[in-house]
């Protein structure tokens, strides 16, 4: 994952390589046919954000020099890529139900936390106010129900 301390590279802006505010593109041979692709990469991130065609150049054998139009609208697309895939994986690891219980609605959650050495869960109640009630480490293995999350919420948040 990308670090806040990586410094800045240099930005580069040649006919078939541009490097600018963390983000690179580079022409690259497709492997699929005789033309050309784009592989963007946003710095600190090991693989590539997207890999896109690109267009032939007027001689239809090398490829067509970057502009900036066409940087920023790599980027802006592959930064769409990365927002909805960590959109998709925070809802992978979350899980949410509403309760309600003596007049008041809460959010219960179980939020799953995949570490190598320790894997965990984080059980949690936010109430209709927006405030958290309890936060508590549950084991991965919990089993995550309504009936589990009522129970939990009519006997008072307490430690699974």
């Amino acid at each position: 994952m990308s670090n806040e301390n990586t410094p800045a590279e240099p930005e580069v802006m040649e006919p078939t390589f541009w490097r600018k505010n963390g983000w690179s593109a580079r022409v690259i041979k497709n492997e699929e046919d005789d033309g050309w692709a784009v592989e963007i990469r946003k710095q600190g991130l090991s693989e590539p954000a997207l890999v896109s065609p690109w267009v032939m150049g007027r001689d239809k054998k090398n490829p067509k020099p970057f502009d900036a139009t066409a940087f920023a609208t790599f980027v802006k697309t592959a930064s769409e890529v990365l927002d909805r895939s960590a959109r998709q994986r925070d809802q992978a690891l979350t899980k949410k139900l509403s309760i309600a219980w003596e007049g008041r609605w809460y959010e219960v959650r179980l939020e799953l936390v995949p570490d190598e050495y320790d894997p965990h869960a984080l059980l949690s109640a936010i109430d209709d106010a927006g405030a958290t009630v309890a936060k508590h480490r549950a084991p991965v293995n919990f089993k995550f129900t309504r009936d589990a999350a009522n129970a939990w919420v009519r006997g008072g948040f307490q430690e699974p």
